[in-house]
């Protein structure tokens, strides 16, 4: 059974895990592309990633309701009929949050982007998108230890793989 809270865990934060891809995703749209606060962000963190973000959390949290509500149901750490989609947009705008706000320290502390500061490169999203959906729904404990713990991992082996089909600029 902990395997069945380790899968719940990690396809209710779904939505936040695919809006953090977002701004890498579209970066090919020509839309938006200005700094959201070029001085404390620096240059790569863009209204077309915030808003990317946002709108794709918005959208799997959609799909992970029509799912649900068509009677795929295993996975489902929630009841998504009870839940607006306001949910997923805030996963993903949390999470796209909590990246921003790392990258404000990295800056302040002088590490260049794209340069790996461990362990926060890969928990800003989780730390962010936890916080936010906080206002709608607090999960249990043993979820967001879930969350916490194989995070770190799965977010250093997707980076991996964006790095080899030449997505990503780095490895971390």
């Amino acid at each position: 059974m902990p395997w069945l809270i380790i899968l719940q865990s990690l396809y209710f934060f779904l939505p936040a895990y695919i809006a953090n891809m977002a701004p890498v995703l579209f970066k090919w749209l020509p839309i938006l592309n200005r700094p959201v606060w070029e001085k404390g962000l620096g240059t790569n963190k863009t209204w077309r990633g915030l808003v990317a973000a946002t709108l794709v959390g918005g959208l799997v949290f959609s799909l992970q309701k029509l799912f649900h509500n068509t009677g795929f149901v295993q996975l489902s750490l929630i009841n998504y009929s009870d839940f607006s989609v306001l949910l997923g947009f805030l996963l993903g705008f949390g999470a796209i949050a909590g990246d921003a706000v790392k990258s404000y320290y990295k800056r302040k502390i002088g590490i260049a982007p794209g340069k790996p500061w461990m362990p926060f490169d890969q928990l800003d999203f989780v730390i962010g998108g936890l916080a936010v959906s906080f206002f709608f729904y607090v999960p249990p404990v043993s979820i967001i230890i879930v969350l916490l713990l194989f995070s770190p991992f799965l977010h250093i082996i997707v980076n991996h793989f964006g790095y080899w089909l030449k997505i990503n600029k780095s490895r971390f």
